[in-house]
């Protein structure tokens, strides 16, 4: 009697991996004068959404070598309407993010992985976050997101408030292939902002 082995095929869907790499090389085409415009562009397009009457706004800070969307100009926005903006101080050996209160004083140092990030200053905690914008690589039509595999906003997302807004940042449209491999603990987006469109979730 043949002995067959069935195996589930996935026609219209890549896996994380398959992703980053395909984003990492189309972000790596990106001029500086480009990464300018498109994230000037995003911020305009951020200005849409409802969701400029909070507190608290979390901004990464990004990391240049990486080609992530500039943050300049949404933080200038966040800065204008006089808003609470924490930014994100990395621990590498947990996979873990602090959360530290952005002010004129609070020093930012690149790390050695490329990081902008705070040397310290004032702790929120992540209950008290009411919008987040996070970086990521690729993101598809169901609001699940690809970033760089360590897990660090998940575990971020996971101790917010489930009120707590998720937007992610994009140069690049959503990715029509489902992503293949999402896990019980990726949290999905509810919007993402690109150059051109927001995206709702």
């Amino acid at each position: 009697m043949p002995f067959f082995i069935l195996v589930k095929v996935y026609p219209n869907k890549m896996n994380k991996i398959k992703l980053r790499e395909k984003y990492k090389d189309l972000r790596s085409q990106l001029s500086v004068d480009s990464i300018d415009d498109l994230s000037l562009k995003i911020a305009n397009q951020a200005l849409q959404l409802s969701i400029w009457d909070k507190k608290y706004y979390h901004m990464f800070l990004p990391i240049e070598k990486q080609k992530e969307v500039d943050t300049q100009y949404i933080l200038h926005i966040l800065q204008g309407k006089d808003k609470n903006v924490i930014v994100p101080k990395s621990d590498f050996k947990t996979n873990t993010l602090q959360h530290i209160l952005l002010t004129d004083s609070t020093p930012i140092k690149i790390n050695k992985w490329g990081i902008p990030e705070p040397v310290e200053g004032i702790e929120i905690p992540p209950v008290s976050i009411q919008v987040v914008f996070i970086p990521l690589l690729a993101f598809d039509t169901k609001g699940n997101r690809v970033g760089y595999g360590k897990g660090f906003y998940d575990k971020f997302l996971a101790d917010c408030e489930t009120t707590t807004i998720k937007i992610g940042l994009s140069l690049f449209p959503e990715e029509e292939e489902s992503i293949s491999d999402i896990l019980s603990t990726d949290i999905k987006l509810d919007y993402c902002i690109t150059p051109e469109k927001v995206y709702t979730y």
